[in-house]
């Protein structure tokens, strides 16, 4: 699909973090520059870590605007995990226009739903694996939030954020059941739930 229709630019959208039992969700929206194609790009979770830092980099260089944002913890648990999914990737969308300069005037959003933007959007099941654009947007949503746990790691190091990133490993599981539940574990996820219950 084109990156450039006659009426404007049209932006990609995806976020990472919705399984996690820890740390925010967080979207990106990307706007390539036709000019300046960047090889490589795929669905984030096809792709090596470095190999995804390595893609990260270039797309901040190369794209005609891009914007990270998030929602947090204390959101994803007071208004479900889809909304604040879908937040974040609003909040993504006006830092791009704020932030860059520049505004999309139609949104390509990977999976089934599509935020509320001020913009036509629409969504595409499976888009980070088949448009460039959703698929930079994912690279960065997902190194972006990658960064942001190996952050959290650094003062909760027991639980292994830099591991398994907020997934609910076995690890991770015998570090909540040892450790007990951080400020930045998702409340209304069972198993974190289940832990506060007792």
């Amino acid at each position: 699909m084109s990156l450039l229709t006659p009426e404007g630019l049209v932006c990609g959208i995806d976020e990472a973090g919705r399984g996690p039992l820890a740390g925010p969700v967080v979207a990106a929206a990307v706007i390539l520059d036709p000019s300046r194609p960047i090889a490589g790009l795929n669905d984030s979770k096809k792709l090596s870590a470095r190999r995804r830092e390595v893609l990260a980099e270039a797309i901040r260089a190369r794209a005609l605007a891009w914007a990270v944002a998030a929602a947090s913890v204390e959101e994803i648990d007071r208004i479900n995990i889809l909304q604040a999914s879908l937040l974040a990737m609003q909040r993504a969308v006006a830092a791009l226009a704020g932030g860059h300069g520049a505004w999309p005037v139609h949104a390509l959003v990977d999976g089934q739903h599509c935020p509320q933007l001020p913009c036509s959007a629409e969504a595409i099941v499976g888009g980070d694996g088949r448009i460039a654009s959703i698929a930079a947007a994912s690279i960065l949503a997902k190194t972006s939030r990658d960064a942001g746990m190996r952050e959290l790691h650094a003062t909760y190091p027991q639980y292994g954020f830099d591991r398994h990133m907020g997934y609910p490993t076995a690890f991770h599981l015998r570090a909540l059941e040892e450790h007990g539940v951080s400020p930045h574990h998702r409340r209304s996820y069972a198993p974190v739930a289940r832990l506060l219950q007792r």
